[in-house]
């Protein structure tokens, strides 16, 4: 019996870096809300006498939090696309997060793309059905 090669280890190591780069990313979020925090707090002590609508330093806070939030769980669902592909489980799963990646800049779209061309081979879904 011929065994065919296929790229799912490769896949396996580009979605590991995924995940830590997404991790990574997470980081200019925290420093967005921080500036946020930092606007808030110097609001708050200005000895100006005219008041502004709103407190803008809390949307800074609110987006910051939301992407922290985001980067997070993405990083962690790439990250288990790898497990996954290593163990050839969760088909689905490993074909939902690929889609996903297509809406996260360039590299989750090559890395989506690229993943969506693989899995629809024959001998790669035989792999994960057995």
């Amino acid at each position: 019996m011929e065994t065919k090669s296929n790229n799912l280890n490769t896949f396996r190591i580009l979605y590991l870096i995924k995940g830590i780069l997404t991790f990574c990313f997470s980081l200019f979020f925290f420093i967005y809300a921080c500036i946020g925090f930092f606007v808030n707090r110097a609001i708050e002590h200005s000895e100006q006498p005219q008041e502004l609508p709103f407190n803008f330093g809390w949307l800074f806070v609110i987006i910051g939090g939301v992407g922290i939030i985001a980067c997070i769980v993405l990083g962690i669902l790439n990250l288990l696309a790898s497990k996954y592909i290593k163990e050839t489980k969760y088909y689905n799963f490993i074909y939902a997060i690929a889609v996903i990646n297509c809406l996260t800049g360039i590299l989750g779209i090559l890395l989506g793309v690229f993943t969506l061309i693989e899995l629809t081979k024959e001998d790669v879904k035989g792999l994960f059905n057995k």
